[in-house]
């Protein structure tokens, strides 16, 4: 079987790779020189910058599978233990999220009123209708606990509003529990016996990891066992039904040219997606048209041990949009893993923009690393300035599971059941995470193969 991956992502690569494994004659499609999408690992003096995802969690098998098939088993290296400790600013202050139900009522994130509010949650009803995630939590939780865990949570997740989100679509596992169980604490206490048993673990509870020299040689080396299979700086211009094949239009080294395949997967975000089918399935292009992607701007800072003057013990902060800063969070990255930055040194990793603020993209790089650095010198009490920045821009980042993505979704599926061969495996459908797109790529690949 003859089968094209369009991308040389996460996604796509995951896909090919077990196609490969397979026995299918697979060509993967990248219109950039190198592999790995928005995976961007650099190493620079001394500093090891993440400029994309910084790590994944353990919630499912497939990922060893590919991990030991890539013979890097011995790269992955776990978050340190002190990283479950996490914190929101409120007030100019931050607080550690609670870790339990003495933490919770000690803690002045919220209000005594705030925290009396979560005891009436298992007598609040269920929703009729497609909430986003602001209606949901405000309804079952308050509007407190809104601002002061989930909005952040959001920001820090998919630099997202949680006022424009689908619950449902952005958070299934939290919606299932009022539909199952009828609200959150009853399916929290009733589903953990039942969610013991399953093979996969919650994002939660499951164990965060990287790598000792970056999330990208996950790519790396997916793209190095495909070999000459990964065809760089090779543009797909069109999909078209051909019989009952598949024309691909392609574009590189100053020609065009067309191939022949019996399936073909998309592994591109959906706005690149669009412009491959709009000749062939305009409806389903104008779908994934609506799929929004906030820009997003990620600020690396490096300082002295001795210039911040507060514990680093911990994964980092998130902000509230009712605290009023210029940032979203900060990562405490030499925190969290090994050899992120110089000895002596600490490795911050701030992001900024979003939909919360995407003007803040448009900075220049310079602009964006003296706003990172003043915002993380009030909040963080940093004495001088930064030993080192490195910025990075994503003019469009994370994918947005908004109000309606559901349709968008029913609508790829629709077109995936009237095309056999035809998929879409992207970020933009069944989950953002690393961890999600490698699942993902295993079981279009299945599919494909079966």
């Amino acid at each position: 079987m003859r089968v094209a991956v369009v991308g040389a992502g996460i996604s796509g690569l995951s896909t090919a790779h077990f196609l490969e494994k397979g026995g299918a004659d697979v060509r993967v499609y990248e219109k950039k020189g190198g592999p790995g999408g928005t995976i961007e690992t650099k190493v620079i003096d001394g500093y090891l910058v993440e400029s994309g995802p910084n790590s994944t969690s353990e919630t499912n098998a497939v990922i060893d599978e590919v991990l030991s098939d890539l013979s890097i088993m011995d790269e992955k290296v776990y978050a340190d233990e002190n990283s479950k400790f996490r914190f929101i600013l409120r007030n100019g202050k931050l607080h550690a999220l609670p870790s339990g139900p003495g933490s919770f009522l000690g803690t002045g994130l919220w209000s005594a009123g705030g925290k009396l509010r979560l005891f009436g949650e298992p007598f609040v009803g269920r929703a009729f209708h497609e909430e986003s995630v602001a209606d949901f939590v405000t309804r079952r939780l308050g509007r407190e606990f809104l601002d002061y865990a989930i909005n952040p949570f959001v920001a820090g997740v998919y630099a997202g509003d949680p006022s424009e989100l689908s619950v449902r679509a952005a958070f299934p596992k939290l919606y299932a529990l009022e539909e199952k169980y009828g609200g959150l604490l009853k399916g929290t206490i009733k589903g953990a016996r039942e969610r013991k048993k399953r093979p996969d673990k919650a994002r939660v509870s499951a164990k965060l990891f990287a790598f000792k020299s970056g999330m990208g040689i996950l790519t790396r080396k997916l793209a190095d066992r495909l070999g000459d299979r990964v065809q760089y700086g090779t543009s797909v211009d069109s999909v078209n039904l051909d019989g009952n094949k598949f024309k691909v239009k392609l574009s590189g080294g100053g020609r065009a040219f067309y191939e022949t395949f019996e399936s073909v997967i998309l592994s591109v975000p959906a706005y690149a997606a669009t412009g491959v089918v709009k000749s062939w399935l305009p409806e389903l292009a104008s779908e994934l048209s609506k799929i929004k992607y906030p820009p997003v701007a990620v600020a690396v800072l490096g300082y002295r041990r001795e210039q911040v003057k507060i514990d680093l013990k911990g994964f980092g902060f998130l902000i509230p949009e009712v605290e009023q800063r210029k940032i979203l969070g900060t990562i405490w990255s030499s925190s969290i893993f090994p050899n992120r930055a110089p000895e002596g040194f600490v490795e911050l990793t701030t992001f900024l923009g979003g939909s919360r603020q995407p003007k803040l993209v448009s900075m220049s790089e310079n602009e964006i690393a003296k706003v990172a650095h003043e915002e993380n010198a009030i909040l963080m009490k940093i004495e001088g300035m930064p030993a080192f920045t490195s910025v990075t821009k994503w003019d469009r980042a994370i994918p947005q599971y908004n109000i309606g993505h559901l349709a968008i979704v029913h609508a790829v599926e629709h077109v995936e059941g009237l095309y056999q061969g035809f998929h879409i495996c992207s970020n933009f459908k069944d989950g953002i995470s690393v961890a999600d797109c490698i699942a993902n790529g295993k079981k279009v690949a299945e599919r494909i193969l079966g």
